[in-house]
């Protein structure tokens, strides 16, 4: 069932939105050469303990899962596309980074993405990145009242398309509010014009996300939960959390 929000419950999830532009800022900044995944968990982790918030990625188990979310946020490296696990992995130069993470605040969540390049950046990185900033930026742009989802899915999918790059089978966005994952599903693929039609009030957390290798088929790693290009080519993953409004798309996690 699709919740549409108020204006006022669109106030609360912007304050758990700044929480997780907090989370963002602060890991995107500790996320150095020769730093563990690890540790920029614990940077998020120390984010939500001062402003009073939870991690709605904590413990959380989809039916795909074999085994809880064992961490804070999602930190997926190089080939990895969404939902790697904060390990051991100590940052090496180069290392491109996507950095996933939510919060949880008087009972309403936000949820947003950043990928950033670890010390020296690749030329064809910063391709990647730009266009995949791009797709984000034109979803949240087709995010009008009245719009069909269609449109935000159209736009993503030209953006990414366009530019020659793989978007993964079966992964996209979603509605958001209470909970981190809720009704409508937000393809990042789709048919301008068709689909779940937009109004005000409606929460959505857009993310494209993009392979440099042209393909779209991923595999999930031995501990259940990374998905990792097929290809061996790197990935990036941008997201905000939208409001549709009446007067145009509302970020809800900008700093």
């Amino acid at each position: 069932m699709v919740e549409i929000k108020t204006d006022a419950d669109l106030d609360g999830m912007r304050e758990a939105g700044r929480v997780v532009a907090e989370i963002l800022r602060a890991t995107g900044e500790a996320a150095a050469v020769g730093v563990a995944l690890r540790e920029l968990d614990e940077v998020a982790r120390e984010v939500l303990r001062a402003a009073g918030a939870t991690s709605p990625f904590l413990g959380y188990r989809p039916s795909f899962a074999p085994t809880p979310f064992p961490a804070a946020i999602c930190t997926s490296v190089n080939d990895a596309i969404v939902h790697g696990v904060p390990d051991d992995y100590r940052l090496r130069d180069g290392d491109l980074l996507s950095i996933d993470c939510g919060a949880t605040l008087d009972g309403w969540t936000g949820d947003a993405a950043v990928t950033v390049t670890v010390g020296t950046p690749r030329p064809e990185d910063e391709v990647l990145l730009k266009t995949t900033r791009s797709a984000l930026e034109a979803g949240i742009a087709a995010a009008l009242a009245g719009s069909r989802m269609g449109d935000i899915s159209h736009a993503i999918g030209s953006v990414g398309r366009g530019a020659g790059f793989g978007i993964p089978d079966g992964f996209g966005g979603h509605g958001i509010g209470r909970a981190m994952h809720e009704d409508p599903p937000v393809p990042n693929e789709g048919r301008r014009g068709r689909g779940f039609r937009l109004r005000h009030g409606l929460a959505l957390a857009i993310e494209p996300m993009l392979t440099a290798g042209g393909g779209d088929a991923f595999y999930t790693a031995p501990d259940g939960w990374t998905l990792r290009t097929t290809d061996g080519s790197r990935a990036a993953h941008f997201e905000h959390s939208v409001a549709v409004t009446d007067e145009g798309p509302r970020i809800l996690t900008a700093p």
